[in-house]
């Protein structure tokens, strides 16, 4: 994977939370134990300065590509995708401690020894990856930010699109999926301003139609605040 020294933001948004709460009930004896030892042997270790991250090293064996999920939840999208997909290297990243957990119990009970976890803002992991060093980047049911005045905590932004264009591969994937009516059209907006980016959608039901490796998690069985979208995007060439 090409090594080129990452883009290290340091702009005054950059401190912004794009998330909310960091934890939420007690953990039980079992998950805290998980957190405790198996975390940190699968942490993803942030370098210091403006040293990349080499994906490389990240894993115990070598990785045919390396996909990115912000802000996995649960880790029900995350573990599934690295079940179908035991060659491809998943770094997941989620701010939520109890999410974290979660996630943690099916790499244990599954034995999934292609996940790594970051456990905090992904913005992190993001800055410090190198240039064309991804092949597909996940944002599954951010959060929606609803009211007009935390507009500029949505994920998807022109500061935060920059940074995912810059890390994804030439032809790589950038999945986007809401149920949200409000982000929904927030994120149409958003990369329709995109020259990078290509919708991959020709018609509704490409859009509508979740599709066969994009697996339903228990948040969106509730379906929330109304029918869910699968938004797809292409990186177009350099």
């Amino acid at each position: 994977m090409k090594e080129t020294a990452p883009h290290i933001n340091t702009a005054p948004d950059s401190h912004r939370r794009f998330f909310g709460r960091r934890k939420g009930n007690r953990l039980s004896g079992r998950k805290q134990g998980l957190m405790d030892e198996l975390l940190p042997r699968i942490s993803v270790a942030i370098p210091d300065g403006e040293t990349p991250l080499d994906p490389a090293t990240v894993f115990d064996r070598p990785m045919r590509e390396l996909w990115l999920e912000i802000g996995f939840g649960k880790g029900e999208h995350l573990a599934w995708q690295a079940r179908a997909n035991p060659d491809i290297g998943m770094i997941g990243c989620e701010p939520y401690l109890n999410g974290v957990a979660g996630l943690l119990t099916s790499i244990e009970e599954e034995n999934l020894d292609n996940i790594r976890v970051y456990g905090d803002d992904a913005r992190h992991v993001i800055w410090h990856l190198p240039d064309a060093s991804v092949d597909r980047v996940f944002l599954i049911h951010p959060d929606p930010w609803p009211k007009r005045r935390h507009a500029q905590r949505r994920f998807v932004g022109p500061e935060n699109l920059d940074d995912i264009a810059r890390i994804l591969k030439d032809g790589g994937e950038f999945r986007v999926g809401t149920d949200h009516p409000i982000y929904r059209e927030w994120t149409a907006i958003q990369m329709a301003e995109r020259p990078d980016f290509t919708w991959l959608a020709e018609k509704p039901s490409d859009w509508l139609v979740r599709p066969d490796d994009w697996p339903e998690t228990r948040y969106e069985a509730k379906a929330l605040e109304g029918h869910a979208t699968y938004f797809r995007y292409l990186r177009n060439p350099r």
